[in-house]
């Protein structure tokens, strides 16, 4: 039996005081955790960027957006090693909406 896939968009802040390597090891690391968990269909680093307000005292964060297909158990994993995971500000999946 083929397995159920829904898309999925998760969009996430990186604590950029972390420096540059620690911020491109932790984008890997959520890249790689939805690549075997699912089929990534875009991932979009739009880089640092101005808070809209101020979380832990900081004002900048690492964004990246992540595009994906995987069944429907994965993004609640997802969401719980979002919240234990050091330096990430920030994150938020939701389902996509089917295209027209």
């Amino acid at each position: 039996m083929e397995k159920k896939m829904s898309s999925y968009e998760t969009i996430f802040i990186v604590n950029n005081t972390l420096g540059e390597e620690a911020v491109k090891a932790v984008v890997e690391k959520f890249v790689s955790l939805i690549g075997s968990n699912g089929e990534i269909e875009s991932v979009n680093e739009w880089g640092s960027r101005r808070l809209a307000y101020p979380i832990e005292d900081l004002t900048d964060g690492y964004y990246v957006l992540v595009n994906f297909k995987s069944a429907p158990e994965f993004p609640a994993e997802l969401d719980r090693i979002f919240n234990i995971t050091d330096g990430i500000l920030r994150s938020m999946t939701v389902k996509a909406l089917l295209k027209a």
